[in-house]
């Protein structure tokens, strides 16, 4: 299980109101991604919307996609074309891998997110900013990395609370201008040779399972196999065998009966609809026990194996339905991010397949209502966002080429 859980007690970290540093890490970025992420360009459209809105006085939230590690670094075209740096919500577990990752994180104005209880001080630090309007708010609405292109994950409330209370904050005080978002989607495109670059991969993951290279086979039948495999193992690690019938209910069933089983083992009332939501309370109630120090190394380990759960659970539900699809011709970047899932899900390894072409597209401003949203209902604010993003995602997704 990837790093992702801080076994400390939290302790907020704001952003520095540098402009220096943002410019100096802008120079740095295009090496950085290059060799970090395989990210060799990217083109920004739509820049201009954002800047009108800071000319006019708004307050503004940027509400992109998140479908890869490297997606806050894609933001240098925004701010050449804006003039204005920006602020960031970032995950607390970042600023906790090493001084370098906390020392530049807050340089370039990310402040950290508790995703493990209520962080009061991380939502009125964003607030803060939307109602000052001197820099834009970046936050990414699906609360986690997606690993697909195409497909938007549920967006968290949060997005919605915090653009909402800025605006009637921005009200009250009279401001000049009020609260918008603007939408932006991040879609990637790999400019390589494809089956040179997953068929290693593959056949890595062939070798954990002692199968022969099946060299023989369509990429997505190989991918179809592997997926079977993979979900067949993790059956018989929560239940004791694997399951049979249709893969996709499978995969519904066991996330939904980890799920139910850890939300009754911890006393939780499911009041959330997605994986994601459900997984952030199950963590929150988890993880204290482990920073208090009380507990016996067994109690802990159980803990730590239940954590484990939640993060593989909330991961199997990240793959989209027929994401690839057998009987048509397939979109590279999804075959690409499918493999990407695999390997990182089973050996906790991710290799870097570049070239990647990175295009940001900003989408035009939404007003942000300063009443509140209606209860029992989706957010008419967040479904208009989530509207705006997969509209332009789907017209970035025909420029692809077919295989």
């Amino acid at each position: 299980m990837p790093d992702v859980i801080v076994e400390e007690p939290y302790e907020f970290v704001p952003p520095v109101d540098s402009v220096l540093w943002p410019k100096i890490v802008a120079w740095l970025v295009p090496g950085f991604i290059r060799r970090k992420y395989g990210v060799h360009s990217i083109e920004t459209r739509g820049a201009e919307l954002i800047k009108a809105s800071i000319d006019a006085g708004h307050g503004v939230l940027v509400a992109p996609n998140h479908c890869r590690l490297s997606d806050p670094l894609n933001f240098g075209g925004i701010v050449k074309a804006t003039g204005r740096p920006m602020h960031a919500l970032a995950s607390w577990h970042l600023f906790k891998k090493d001084w370098l990752s906390r020392f530049m994180l807050r340089r370039i104005g990310a402040f950290s997110l508790y995703r493990e209880g209520a962080d009061r001080k991380a939502l009125e630090t964003a607030i803060d900013i939307l109602v000052r309007a001197q820099r834009p708010l970046v936050v990414f609405a699906e609360g986690a990395v997606s690993r697909h292109n195409d497909v938007l994950m549920p967006f968290m409330d949060g997005v919605a609370f915090i653009a909402r209370t800025a605006a009637k904050r921005r009200a009250k005080a009279e401001h000049n201008g009020s609260v918008v978002i603007h939408p932006v989607a991040i879609r990637y495109f790999f400019r390589g040779d494809l089956e040179k670059a997953v068929t290693p991969v593959l056949e890595e993951i062939e070798s954990h399972f002692a199968w022969f290279p099946q060299n023989d086979k369509p990429l997505t039948e190989r991918i179809r196999q592997i997926g079977q495999a993979l979900l067949s193992l993790k059956e018989i690690e929560y239940f004791g065998w694997a399951r049979t019938g249709d893969f996709y209910e499978r995969v519904d069933n066991l996330i939904e009966d980890v799920l139910a089983n850890l939300e009754a083992k911890w006393n939780i009332r499911v009041t959330e609809a997605s994986v994601v939501a459900r997984v952030k309370n199950l963590r929150g109630a988890i993880l204290p026990g482990l920073i208090t120090d009380n507990l016996s190394d067994p109690e802990k380990q159980q803990r730590r194996k239940d954590l484990a759960a939640c993060f593989y659970v909330q991961q199997m539900s990240h793959y989209p339905r027929n994401y690839i699809r057998m009987s048509q011709k397939n979109v590279p970047e999804h075959i690409l991010e499918t493999v990407e899932r695999f390997e990182e899900d089973f050996t906790d390894q991710l290799t870097v397949h570049a070239p990647l072409h990175a295009v940001v597209q900003v989408g035009e401003a939404i007003p942000v209502p300063t009443d509140r949203a209606p209860r029992g209902e989706a957010d008419p604010l967040m479904e208009q966002t989530r509207a705006a993003i997969t509209g332009m995602l789907h017209k970035l997704a025909e420029e692809s080429p077919r295989i």
